[in-house]
């Protein structure tokens, strides 16, 4: 029963965590602007927290799940899934300082709204997060059959 918690838990923070990552990527428009700088960096904080629910469920799995840590860390493809994750948190930073200065800059000016060529590098960072994801479940869908183990 446990396991099957761990797993649920984990599962629906992934759902969550797309859901906001999506949100924010359909927001970083030209289309959406000024009006998406004050509410994107709310779903950013989101998004935020739904990567360390990701992460922390991840663990609880990893050690209190089924399988145990030793089928998971013998695997290379555990290995390269993990580092997918961590590049995507790594991606997220510097959209939340992107996100935190827009914001100052726009009370500061309420007619203030971003420049096209930094809004497109926003983009792309959330982009490649989005496509980074993807791969993961892949890697995870491998694993539970047995590949990567040799």
């Amino acid at each position: 029963m446990t396991d099957a918690l761990l797993a649920a838990s984990h599962f629906i923070a992934i759902l969550v965590m797309v859901t906001f990552l999506s949100i924010e990527t359909a927001l970083a428009r030209p289309a959406w602007m000024p009006a998406a700088v004050e509410r994107l960096p709310r779903y950013d904080r989101l998004y935020q927290l739904t990567l360390a629910l990701v992460l922390i469920t991840g663990i609880l799995r990893l050690f209190a799940g089924a399988k145990g840590a030793t089928f998971y860390l013998a695997n290379p493809l555990f290995h390269v899934k993990i580092s997918l994750f961590v590049v995507m948190i790594l991606l997220a930073l510097p959209v939340s300082r992107q996100l935190r200065a827009w914001q100052r800059a726009r009370r500061s000016d309420p007619d203030w709204i971003p420049a096209q060529p930094a809004l497109r590098r926003l983009r792309i960072l959330l982009m490649l997060a989005a496509h980074l994801l993807v791969l993961i479940p892949i890697l995870a869908a491998l694993m539970a059959r047995g590949y990567g183990l040799g």
